[in-house]
């Protein structure tokens, strides 16, 4: 028999649980409805045993007959809008990657990625998990030279045309202070974007790198020196070969008044005030040193520049773009 005592206010068993009997009664049931009793508390207490035994006597449903119930498939349903969605997927994924370093062979780093399909107008949606299930067969870390299988892969897994494969990640390298000599690391972003349509894939290259620069026209009007700022050089590229990240990175630094250090001295200091000093650069001559050295480059089929200065005078940043191939 399940049962229950609560004690009330004024120390009389009894007494409080049946005030609340009938405070329920009132307001929680009709009178016809025979679950509460008004005068008797043994009436509740009974019906509620009945209650729980009458929960409890339900077997639970067992896992083999889980597996045997069919569940629907909404995302493999007819649309009718006639649309076709050129890409739909997943992002915003935290993933280990290895990629490729110059100086150490190999960098383990963390990637950001998006993996995506087009999906035909017929189907009202994709299976998101299957891109995590791709992801996931390759281990617990991708390499670089796993991404054309990874492609592949979705294409199979989700039955489409093209798979889009996006990963955003930091890339470190030693540098050491122009005059001590001091070594301190610094961060870059680097970015993948892969596409196969069919069995044609496509891939670029991103490097996003800080510099600082110097206005020429600063310079030359002032008696006393000139603003300078830090900005953003983003370059995209397509190549014949493989094309190092450090190599565009050095590309993009060479081209700036001065490149950036995680450590510096008094002594580096001066020696990065001065560089900048002595080589002054709009953003436009910022995106032409880049654009130079790229049309140079006899693996570079493709590019795209865009160099943003934070200005530190004006309430606006300065913006240029060059894109060849």
């Amino acid at each position: 028999m399940w049962t229950a005592s609560f004690p009330s206010a004024t120390g009389e068993d009894g007494f409080a649980i049946h005030g609340a009997i009938k405070l329920l009664a009132a307001f929680a049931a009709p009178a016809s409805a025979g679950l509460f009793c008004e005068m008797n508390a043994a009436c509740y207490v009974g019906d509620m045993s009945r209650i729980h035994e009458a929960k409890t006597a339900a077997a639970p449903l067992r896992p083999e007959v889980w597996a045997r119930t069919p569940l629907q498939d909404k995302q493999s349903e007819r649309d009718h809008r006639d649309l076709r969605i050129d890409k739909v997927g997943v992002r915003g994924l935290r993933f280990p990657i290895v990629i490729g370093d110059k100086a150490h062979s190999t960098q383990n780093t963390i990637a950001t990625i998006g993996m995506y399909v087009d999906l035909p107008k017929e189907f009202k949606g994709t299976h998101m998990s299957r891109f995590i299930e791709v992801l996931n067969a390759h281990g617990s870390m991708v390499h670089v030279e796993n991404i054309p299988d990874i492609l592949y892969a979705m294409q199979r897994r989700l039955k489409s045309e093209t798979a889009h494969l996006e990963m955003e990640f930091p890339f470190f390298l030693e540098k050491q202070a122009p005059a001590t000599g001091m070594t301190g690391l610094m961060d870059y972003t680097a970015r993948f974007n892969a596409t196969a349509c069919g069995a044609e894939i496509d891939f670029v290259l991103t490097v996003i790198c800080g510099v600082t620069t110097l206005c020429p026209c600063s310079k030359a009007i002032s008696r006393h020196g000139a603003h300078n700022q830090r900005g953003v050089v983003t370059v995209q590229i397509r190549s014949h070969k493989t094309v190092w990240i450090e190599d565009l990175i050095a590309i993009i630094e060479r081209s700036a008044s001065s490149e950036l250090f995680s450590l510096l001295k008094r002594e580096d200091e001066k020696a990065v005030t001065e560089r900048a000093y002595e080589n002054p650069v709009f953003v436009e001559d910022l995106v032409r040193n880049v654009a130079l050295q790229l049309n140079a480059h006899a693996d570079v089929t493709w590019f795209k520049v865009e160099a943003e200065n934070f200005e530190s005078i004006h309430n606006h940043n300065a913006y240029a773009c060059i894109e060849k191939g």
